[in-house]
């Protein structure tokens, strides 16, 4: 999610004074955030005792609320590290709807004045935000999810965190693989070959690494498979997405799969039958005739790291990638009735070749790009205004994806992938 830019403030030490009297002396905690909170879950992550913890406060800013199901995501992991870690309902405050501008800095402040001594952002276009409220508040860790600057901006209390979902993403795409080769098997495919669409929100170097991976995924199973790809130009949108959805239904796609963040395109393939792979959560019960599998980030270890290391007065690091070994990357539940017989136990075989080092989602080998395989490629990690490649990740035969940084910076176009559009 690129980022607007940031409002020139004048007078900016006079402004934050005034501001910070006025909600210290005119308005509660409560009122001024309009917070939502409650707890529950299961424990995973941090092992502080929770009365190392109990008396912490914790902050977190989401784009959207939980109508979105990317936030929604980031909100129950949320409540559940605070349940896991004794985290009391009147202990974390959660400001939802926050866009990608100046509000994330005031709504970071207001958590930092309100007591907040650790505050978590879930949007790309939050960054610059955070770091500039980092600046402000030292004494206040300020952890942001998907972002890119935390290595090169150097500030303590600043932080970056992700997960290899792609890993997450290539083992749904080994699901649609069994799927399509179901189809094939029974004749059942729209044409000669398998053909899949995807729904993406931008062309973004995260969303291409996520396409990319379940279509190799997918290709790992079914070799001829082609996949379409179109852009909606936003991260929520239900009628950009179920429009997209259908348009690659229209155009021959025989299983669909999506990088945003609604219900619209999961909605689109249950009207049309056509099975579908989803992000983020399980849609089965909205889509019981057509959802195979979801991938989804657990954010829940990162919480509950990032408030252990600030109540122990340790450092967090500036990017944290979470892994299938930290439980940070999942798969919901199987859809037995939709999936291709034997999908469970090949999705086991693969995972565990994932953990071993046996299978890489972007070996060199399964892929071309331009009719050529890859032995080298200069990635964009250390971002700059004109995108230019900095970092070497390839080697040992593989393109090595968030281990320079957190968030994803696999941007190539492989062949077999088709866009028939671009937002950026």
């Amino acid at each position: 999610m690129f980022h607007n830019e940031r409002e020139n403030m004048k007078d900016f030490n006079e402004i934050m004074m005034n501001r910070r009297q006025a909600l210290t002396l005119g308005l509660s905690g409560a009122a001024a955030l309009a917070l939502a909170a409650c707890g529950g879950g299961s424990s995973n992550g941090g092992d502080a005792p929770a009365g190392d913890t109990a008396a912490i406060k914790a902050g977190l800013i989401c784009l959207h609320d939980e109508n979105s199901t990317y936030d929604l995501n980031f909100l129950n992991g949320f409540k559940e590290a605070m349940a896991n870690l004794g985290i009391g309902e009147d202990s974390y405050m959660i400001k939802t709807n926050i866009p990608e501008g100046q509000e994330c800095y005031d709504a970071a402040a207001e958590l930092a004045d309100a007591g907040c001594k650790v505050i978590f952002a879930d949007s790309f276009g939050h960054e610059d935000y955070m770091i500039q409220a980092a600046k402000e508040f030292p004494e206040v860790q300020f952890c942001h999810a998907t972002g890119t600057k935390a290595h090169t901006e150097g500030l303590a209390n600043y932080h970056n965190a992700f997960a290899s979902i792609y890993e997450g993403r290539f083992l749904a795409g080994v699901a649609a693989g069994m799927k399509l080769q179901e189809l094939a098997e029974a004749g059942q495919l729209k044409g000669a070959a398998p053909k899949m669409g995807y729904v993406g929100a931008y062309t973004y170097a995260e969303v291409v690494s996520g396409y990319t991976s379940f279509f190799l995924g997918a290709k790992s199973i079914v070799p001829d498979v082609t996949m379409d790809v179109t852009f909606t130009g936003s991260w929520y949108d239900e009628t950009a997405e179920k429009e997209g959805a259908t348009k690659l239904i229209n155009g021959g796609a025989d299983l669909i799969s999506q990088h945003a963040d609604s219900m619209g395109a999961p909605t689109a393939c249950e009207n049309a039958g056509i099975p579908d792979v989803s992000y983020n959560g399980s849609t089965q019960d909205a889509c019981p005739n057509t959802f195979i599998v979801s991938s989804r980030i657990n954010w829940a270890p990162y919480y509950e790291y990032a408030i252990n290391a600030t109540v122990a007065g340790e450092a967090i690091d500036a990017d944290w990638t979470g892994t299938l070994a930290t439980d940070s990357v999942q798969l919901t539940a199987i859809n037995e009735a939709v999936a291709a017989a034997g999908t469970a136990e090949k999705i086991e075989e693969v995972k565990a070749g994932l953990a071993d080092g046996s299978i890489h989602v972007f070996d060199t080998a399964t892929f071309t790009v331009g009719g050529k395989t890859l032995d080298s490629y200069m990635a964009d990690v250390d971002t700059d205004a004109a995108y230019e490649g900095d970092t070497e990740v390839i080697s040992d035969g593989y393109f090595h994806e968030s281990e320079f940084r957190s968030a994803p910076y696999f941007d190539l176009q492989i062949d077999g992938i088709n866009l028939l559009d671009t937002k950026f």
